[in-house]
């Protein structure tokens, strides 16, 4: 595979075409139509694989006939193969006179050490007017036209030769006839895959999953259907002994254990931009953490200045920000959110957090444990030790996070930050050498098939997968690649689609199942209903922008770059998206029933409020005729 010489995006690889086959501008071997399978191929005419994948399409055609339509678009990698812009632009010299196709099959048939001089006897050979031929060669629109095929897939996030997109979807499978003939005809569960696959490619298609699953959550809560909604949140599910320290509501299980994984993957993000991204600086991991203590504090003395006596007690329930919600709705918002904005929000999440669970564990001690913290920091020392002895291997940390998380369990302590504790500790590795992957690889495949030729030359005609060397090339191949992900980046990728997709949804199912009905038997309601709602409304933004803004009036931290104040404006009033956490807060501050209530009322419209302004701020960026 050879990659262009020019930039290529940052970001993942698009998942569909970006821009559909035009068969006025395409260079197209077929008729579309209703009952065709398109296949567009981005390749270089000097890449030795797309030579080899050429004898691939060929056959392929063979076999559908006139079914299988094929589309060429160039991505020359000029400092891979020095000449590959030359052929391209001959190619659409050719064009012009209508011989693609003609100059297609002649390039690739050619040794691929051409020269201009190789270039202007295939012309010749193909009929051409030479003269015309000439001019067409360097003319500007010649190179222009090359250039927008090299445009379009960088934008699809092509990065080398041969990449190719079967009916507009990314194909990432094997490059011989057996599998690309599956993917043209793909069994029920294939199109299922790929069509997730397709969902999952949209930028906001996890937040719209979560904000999706929210709403049947406050439906079903306050519809007849409430009863059997409420009953299955509070069923109670133990593991081990009956009235073990393992049993929880489904509720708690949703909120303490699949809510792990999404802090697992939000620590390894934070941790990658400490690293070598956005948070790398000191000046510039500070900035969430001093902007999540105002977040917490300028709340709670809102909250304090509405109420008195009994309910005052309940300071603390506008502290606490939804790191989940907050970053789904974000996600919904796409690429108009440059990145740095959502990683200071993730970072100011997850210290939120700490700082709530440090909260519940100073002032609510009712469920605290201390003994069982002699368990948390055993857990982290052979988390630390793991990782400082080299250990690559995922399954020692997967266990001894569990133990981790069943000793926070224990000590009263949110156990979802075990997957924060287990971001940090696993491995990762120094990238790896591609000249040695690249050999690794090469010699495997070469051996392959010269035992593959081999076995042909003496007779036999199958079971190629039963020569020992098979084994031994997989196992190399195999080894290759996966050297090119540290163990971190295995599980990331792992873990995010259900996150995205399962988990958090899960946990919206659970959280925002709230009763609007309100009870207003308590003279305080409304103090609790106003206290936390401007808490969370007015008091978070204002505590984020005046703990920053004296951050970064000091020079003590830096902003995030990209981040324009009406930005951050915005991002401050989405932290206002409350969570689980204060819900717990709320049944620990509150004896009354009334005020609890009330209180959990006023958690779920001071959310939508805060997600409502913070909204509004920032698509309000989008300039005019903005697509997305």
């Amino acid at each position: 595979m050879t990659t262009s010489d020019r930039d290529v995006p940052a970001g993942p690889a698009a998942l569909r075409l970006q821009r559909p086959v035009d068969p006025g501008r395409d260079h197209l071997r077929g008729t579309p139509g209703e009952d065709r399978v398109v296949i567009v191929a981005y390749q270089d005419f000097l890449c030795p694989f797309c030579r080899r994948l050429r004898h691939v399409l060929i056959r392929l055609r063979k076999v559908e006939g006139d079914r299988l339509v094929y589309v060429f678009r160039h991505f020359p990698g000029e400092r891979a193969h020095p000449g590959a812009e030359l052929v391209a632009r001959a190619s659409e010299a050719a064009a012009n006179q209508g011989k693609f196709w003609d100059m297609h099959d002649r390039l690739f048939e050619h040794d691929p050490r051409i020269t201009e001089r190789n270039v202007f006897e295939l012309a010749a050979a193909i009929g051409l007017d030479m003269e015309r031929f000439a001019r067409d060669l360097v003319a500007a629109g010649t190179r222009a036209r090359v250039d927008e095929d090299l445009e379009d897939g960088r934008r699809n996030g092509v990065t080398g030769t041969p990449t190719l997109f079967i009916d507009g979807h990314r194909y990432e499978g094997a490059w011989d006839l057996a599998a690309l003939q599956e993917a043209i005809e793909p069994p029920i569960a294939a199109r299922v895959k790929r069509s997730a696959r397709a969902f999952a490619s949209l930028p906001a298609s996890g937040g719209l999953v979560l904000l999706l699953a929210a709403a049947v959550a406050i439906a079903c809560a306050n519809t007849p259907l409430a009863p059997s909604y409420l009953r299955l949140m509070s069923t109670s599910i133990g593991i081990g002994p009956v009235g073990g320290m393992l049993a929880m509501t489904v509720r708690e299980w949703f909120a303490e254990g699949l809510l792990a994984m999404f802090f697992l993957l939000v620590g390894l993000e934070i941790r990658r931009e400490m690293t070598g991204g956005a948070l790398a600086a000191r000046r510039a991991a500070i900035l969430p953490i001093v902007a999540a203590f105002g977040g917490v504090v300028t709340p709670a003395l809102i909250y304090l200045a509405f109420n008195r006596g009994a309910t005052a007690h309940g300071w603390s329930v506008p502290t606490a920000t939804d790191v989940a919600f907050t970053l789904g709705i974000l996600a919904v918002m796409g690429s108009a959110i440059p990145s740095g904005l959502r990683v200071f929000v993730a970072a100011l999440a997850v210290v939120d957090d700490l700082l709530s669970m440090a909260i519940l564990a100073i002032f609510y001690p009712r469920a605290f444990e201390p003994v069982f913290l002699l368990g948390v920091l055993v857990s982290m020392a052979a988390l630390a030790a793991l990782n400082r002895a080299r250990v690559y291997v995922r399954w020692p940390y997967a266990l001894v996070g569990l133990v981790l998380w069943v000793f926070l369990h224990a000590a009263g302590v949110h156990a979802a930050l075990a997957g924060v504790a287990l971001a940090i500790v696993l491995p990762t590795r120094p990238p790896p050498s591609a000249a040695t992957l690249l050999a690794q690889a090469a010699t495997a495949l070469a051996d392959l098939e010269h035992a593959e030729a081999e076995a042909r030359r003496a007779g036999h005609r199958g079971g190629f997968e039963q020569l020992p060397i098979w084994d031994w090339a997989s196992l190399n191949l195999t080894a290759a690649s996966e050297r090119l992900l540290s163990p971190a980046d295995r599980i990331e990728r792992a873990v995010a689609p259900w996150s995205a997709y399962v988990i958090l949804p899960l946990f919206a199912l659970s959280a925002t199942g709230v009763s609007l009905a309100p009870d207003l038997s308590s003279p305080d309601a409304g103090h609790v209903f106003f206290g936390v709602f401007v808490g969370l409304v007015v008091g978070k933004p204002l505590g984020i922008l005046l703990a920053s803004g004296l951050a970064l009036g000091s020079k003590a931290a830096v902003a995030p770059a990209g981040v324009t104040m009406r930005r951050f404006v915005g991002a401050a009033c989405l932290c206002g998206v409350s969570d689980t956490v204060a819900l717990v807060m709320v049944d620990r501050s509150f004896t009354s029933a009334a005020d609890a209530s009330m209180a959990k009322i006023a958690i779920l419209a001071g959310s939508a409020a805060a997600a409502l302004l913070g909204s509004v701020i920032l698509v309000g960026l989008r300039p005019r005729g903005h697509s997305r």
